[in-house]
C-alpha cells in the first residue's frame, strides 16, 4: 500500500491510500478535512495503468481522489 496526501482546489486537505489489485488497476482510499476536521471519505478504483511509471500512477490516483470530491461537492 502507498500513502498519498494533498489539497483540492476548493481547499480540503487529504491524506489517503492506494494498493495495485489486478493488472493495470489500482484501488484508492481517502480521507478529507478542512481546517482539521473530517469532512468525509471517498474511495475509488483506476484502470488502465499498464506499463505507467510511478510518478504518473502518483499523479493519476491525486486527479481522481480531488475530481472525486470535487463532483460530491
Amino acid at each position: 500500500m502507498t500513502s498519498i496526501s494533498g489539497k483540492t482546489q476548493n481547499g480540503f486537505t487529504y491524506e489517503g491510500d492506494y494498493e495495485h489489485a489486478k493488472s493495470g488497476r489500482l484501488t484508492w482510499t481517502a480521507t478529507y478535512r478542512r481546517g482539521g476536521d473530517f469532512f468525509g471519505m471517498r474511495h475509488g478504483r483506476i484502470n488502465d495503468l499498464l506499463d505507467v511509471s510511478m510518478e504518473e500512477v502518483d499523479a493519476a490516483v491525486k486527479d481522481d481522489i480531488e475530481s472525486t470530491w470535487i463532483q460530491s461537492h
